[in-house]
């Protein structure tokens, strides 16, 4: 009989879940490199980024939505509607529990709305952040899942952050796909343009350490990318430039004058911190050095206004 790596296989799954399951990072790791933006803010992720996972046997691609949630705002019901024609295009929904966390009503309610959504859709388990609990209790939760989805689905535990059981979570989901071609080049990470990815990192590091107000109220904007000229300049973190860069201008965007001060912090120190930690994951992504200069400003209730919603890419 034929190993199931004797064929080749490829499909899209999308990974689903509470807020701050481990979604982005198991997208990451399988992906071997940052394509989704991780942080334990919910909503978090806007956009479907696409991380491509290439192996022998197959070529995943794993589409990163925004977390299903009860909407609140018109950015909110956009972001839902994102969720839901996503789960009705890909091949496997695969449904992140932590470990540590109990299954509660959220989960429940998720798995729900995916069986009215997409019946059609296969639909898996992955019990995430194991390295934070015992062996007895992983046995335990993966029992609990198990009940949660019935006994005919695949459930896999992993731990994105030590790196366990990521490659038997590559092949169980390899393994629900039809066989057929690569999608895309080898080589290939994502199909995201340069500039989403730029705006993504620049909103993880905006975000960092900051208290729940903000996250619903930052937006991210890349104005202009441009090859930089010889003649040396100071960035907004501090450093100075040269040649062969790429001169990066975004536009952060908040709801009010007071999450702009947040933002920017006594003295510029915030603004110039974000744009420090911003710069190194981008150049690491890009491969090129950039000059990045950020400006702040006040867009307001901007989630609510269904002309600067679209102005903003929602």
């Amino acid at each position: 009989m034929s190993s199931s790596k004797d064929v080749f296989r490829s499909g899209f799954v999308c990974f689903v879940g509470r807020p701050n399951t481990g979604k982005s990072t198991l997208t990451n790791a399988m992906v071997g490199q940052k394509i989704a933006i991780t942080s334990s803010r919910p909503q978090t992720t806007r956009h479907t980024i696409r991380g491509i996972v290439h192996r022998e046997h197959a070529q995943l691609i794993l589409v990163d939505t925004p977390g299903l949630h009860r909407p609140r705002t018109l950015l909110g019901q956009r972001l839902n509607d994102l969720v839901r024609d996503t789960y009705t295009e890909v091949d496997v929904i695969a449904l992140c529990i932590p470990a540590d966390e109990k299954i509660g009503p959220g989960d429940r309610w998720i798995v729900e709305q995916i069986r009215l959504m997409a019946p059609k859709t296969k639909l898996m388990g992955v019990l995430t952040k194991i390295d934070k609990v015992s062996r007895d209790q992983i046995a335990q939760k993966l029992l609990l899942l198990s009940e949660l989805l019935g006994p005919a689905s695949e459930i896999v535990p992993v731990s994105a952050v030590k790196g366990e059981q990521v490659e038997v979570l590559v092949d169980v989901i390899a393994s629900q796909m039809a066989e057929g071609p690569a999608f895309y080049p080898d080589g290939d990470l994502t199909d995201e343009p340069e500039e989403t990815l730029m705006a993504e990192l620049i909103r993880e590091a905006a975000l960092e350490g900051l208290d729940n107000e903000l996250p619903h109220s930052l937006a991210v904007v890349i104005e202009d990318v441009l090859e930089r000229e010889e003649n040396e300049d100071t960035a907004t973190d501090g450093t100075r430039t040269h040649e062969g860069m790429l001169d990066v201008h975004a536009l952060l965007y908040v709801e009010r004058p007071s999450q702009k001060a947040i933002i920017i912090g006594r003295g510029g120190a915030r603004l110039k911190e974000i744009g420090t930690n911003a710069r190194l994951q981008i150049e690491k992504i890009l491969g090129t050095r950039i000059f990045l200069h950020l400006h702040v400003k006040v867009a307001k209730d901007w989630q609510r206004d269904p002309k600067q919603l679209g102005k903003l890419g929602f």
